[in-house]
């Protein structure tokens, strides 16, 4: 098993960044496909950006994309969402997840078997 644990959210204003992290530790010597995911009030969990098993891919949500970047450091077992020109539609519970399956639909959170408790994300007008 592999525990995750988010750090890093908070309240900005429009235009501010963020860099979230996601500190794994157990069972990291596995290979993992590895997402963020996010979830606003009254919403369903969508995938933001993710990993493939092997580190090689990275995968993002088009509202993100281009403003967003999912980088790892394998030696600290952390993943980090460095989060560029918020605006209020970013305003959610983020989670990172994983899954030890690395052939799944990275995009479905259903399929990711293991979860941090979230970092709240708070974006302003």
């Amino acid at each position: 098993q592999v525990q995750l644990v988010e750090s890093g959210g908070g309240l900005v204003q429009t235009g501010a960044s963020l860099r979230l992290s996601c500190a794994a530790s157990g069972r990291t010597s596995s290979r993992y496909t590895m997402g963020w995911f996010r979830q606003a009030p009254g919403k369903e969990r969508e995938f933001v950006s993710g990993f493939s098993c092997s580190g090689g891919s990275t995968y993002y949500e088009d509202s993100v994309r281009g403003r967003f970047t999912i980088s790892r450091d394998n030696a600290q077992n952390t993943m980090y969402l460095q989060m560029n020109i918020l605006t209020p539609d970013d305003t959610a519970v983020y989670y990172c997840a994983a899954s030890d399956n690395c052939w799944i639909d990275h995009r479905q959170p259903i399929l990711y078997n293991y979860w941090g408790q979230g970092t709240q994300v708070t974006v302003s007008s």
